[in-house]
């Protein structure tokens, strides 16, 4: 049914669309009844211990006199709050907006089903009023899938300007804190290794966090007048 097919086309794009910050779909219950799969037994009937866990590497430094640092900027969408926040944002309107056409596909299934359910009982008169309807349903599916995109992708991009218009002053101001000459973007700049001391990625969320932005610059004082 083309109703069906639009609502989860929006579904699927509108969510699949954001850049930022993306929440993990939640974890699947086991059906009733089944028994969670067994833990792996080693031979001789004794059960496995869980692997030990993968210790983590502490941040490298920042190598001193380093002029060149890069930064992960899908990171800091992931994991800063103004990311976290738009990223809400944008799932909650692409909700509303998917909750809203499953409305109207509900009115379109039951029109569908009353058409079937009543074959040749119904009257001519009848079933071109609910085939008219089902049509006119299915234009309006259409037509609100349509400007659900649009008004789910003008707020992201809406949010993804304020988003960059925040981050930028935290990001020169970390750069000239440490001196950094050129800052690249680890997804674009086409790098293949650099040492992990180099990335201010953390730094760069943590100003952005506390809000620390720089100050405004201060207007040059007034020269005194010739005399």
């Amino acid at each position: 049914m083309r109703g069906f097919a639009a609502t989860a086309l929006l579904s699927m794009t509108l969510i699949t669309a954001s850049t930022f910050a993306q929440t993990p779909a939640p974890a699947q219950p086991a059906p009733a009844g089944q028994q969670p799969a067994p833990k792996p037994v080693a031979p001789g009937g004794q059960q496995q211990p869980p692997p030990a866990p993968v210790p983590t590497q502490p941040p490298r430094p920042f190598p001193e006199g380093a002029k060149v640092a890069y930064i992960n900027i899908q990171r800091i969408a992931n994991e800063s709050g103004e990311g976290k926040s738009a990223t809400a944002k944008v799932q909650a309107l692409n909700q509303k907006k998917v909750s809203e056409l499953n409305e109207k596909n509900k009115q379109l299934q039951a029109d569908q089903q009353k058409l079937q359910a009543g074959g040749t009982v119904m009257s001519d008169q009848a079933r071109g009023e609910i085939e008219k309807r089902i049509e006119r349903t299915q234009v309006e599916i259409q037509r609100a899938t349509q400007d659900a995109q649009q008004e789910v992708q003008e707020l992201q991009q809406e949010l993804q300007n304020e988003f960059q218009r925040k981050l930028m002053p935290i990001v020169q101001q970390v750069s000239q804190e440490k001196g950094i000459h050129v800052l690249f973007s680890a997804a674009d700049s086409g790098v293949v290794w650099a040492d992990p001391g180099l990335d201010i990625t953390n730094e760069v969320i943590k100003k952005f966090d506390t809000g620390a932005t720089p100050a405004a610059p201060k207007p040059p004082a007034p020269k005194p007048p010739i005399q």
